[in-house]
């Protein structure tokens, strides 16, 4: 499974990351597919930088954000112009019908 994370890269004590879609198994600061983005949690305000088309794309084709990846998306807007796109997709489909047995009638509580 491909995932959308956070690559740390910088000295010690002064982190930066690299957002990147990487293989699941992979380790952290290992191999990876594509940068999309990078974070940098030590200015005033946290700077975050990322590619909107580069990440549309990656989570269309269905790589999963780490929760940290999905926080910084969802501040950033990518996730709100993503989720448009799958709604459609759902409503797009007719929803189905409840099936009922014919000739079964309701059986009355009541008692006489």
């Amino acid at each position: 499974m491909v995932k959308i994370r956070l690559r740390r890269i910088g000295t010690r004590n002064k982190p930066i990351y690299r957002m990147v879609v990487a293989d699941e198994q992979s380790p952290r600061d290992g191999k990876f597919i594509e940068i999309i983005g990078h974070y940098n949690p030590l200015t005033e305000p946290p700077t975050f930088v990322v590619e909107e088309e580069k990440a549309l794309k990656w989570l269309k084709v269905g790589a999963q954000p780490t929760s940290t990846a999905l926080r910084l998306l969802t501040k950033a807007g990518v996730i709100e112009k993503f989720k448009p796109v799958a709604e459609k997709k759902v409503r797009a489909t007719k929803p189905k019908k409840a099936k009922t047995k014919a000739g079964t009638k309701a059986k009355s509580t009541t008692e006489e």
